[in-house]
C-alpha cells in the first residue's frame, strides 16, 4: 500500500517538529495507541489496538526515526505484529515546510501487511489507513490548538 498526503497545520514549523518528536503528544494523537515509549534517541516501542474490517488486533511494534533533519524532515520506519491478525511494516517520509505562521506537513507512506489482514482486501485496508491518518492529523491539530497561546491576546 502506498499513500501520500498533505496537511496544513496552524502552528509554526518548530512547534510542529517538537510535537512530532514528543512521545506524549504522539500517544495522545495516534488512534488506538495504548502505549508509546521512547527506547532511545531515535527509537520508540508502541502498542496500538485497531479494528480493520472484521479483524480486531493488538499490535506491538517498534519504530525507528532515520534521515533526521530538524526541523524539516525525517523518515519513520516500523514493524508491528498483531498475533493471529498478522503484521504490518513500512515507513513514511515526513516533510515540514513553513508557510507563514503555519506548517505544511507532507508524507509519503509505503506499507505492507500480512496474515489475516492481507486477506481482508486492499481496498478496505487502504480506506482504513486513510481514515486513521485523517484521525491522527485531526487529533494532532486539536492538540496543538489546545497548547497555543491565545492569539487574540
Amino acid at each position: 500500500m502506498d499513500m501520500t498526503g498533505e496537511y496544513r497545520i496552524a502552528a509554526p514549523r518548530d512547534v510542529v517538529w517538537h510535537a512530532l518528536n514528543d512521545e506524549d503528544v504522539l500517544r495522545a494523537c495516534i488512534p488506538g495507541c495504548t502505549e508509546l515509549e521512547r527506547t532511545s534517541d531515535t527509537e520508540l516501542s508502541a502498542i496500538v489496538v485497531q479494528k480493520i474490517g472484521p479483524v480486531r488486533a493488538k499490535f506491538a511494534g517498534d519504530v525507528e526515526l532515520t534521515n533526521i533533519n530538524p526541523p524539516a524532515s525525517y523518515t519513520i520506519q516500523g514493524e508491528g505484529s498483531g498475533g493471529v491478525a498478522g503484521f504490518a511494516k513500512g515507513g513514511a517520509d515526513v516533510t515540514l515546510a513553513a508557510d507563514g505562521n503555519e506548517t505544511i506537513l507532507s508524507y509519503v507512506v509505503n506499507a505492507t501487511v500480512g496474515g489475516k489482514l492481507a486477506q481482508i482486501g486492499s481496498r478496505l485496508i487502504d480506506s482504513t489507513a486513510r481514515k486513521l491518518a485523517a484521525k491522527f492529523f485531526d487529533n494532532f491539530q486539536a492538540h496543538l490548538n489546545e497548547n497555543q497561546p491565545d492569539k487574540a491576546g
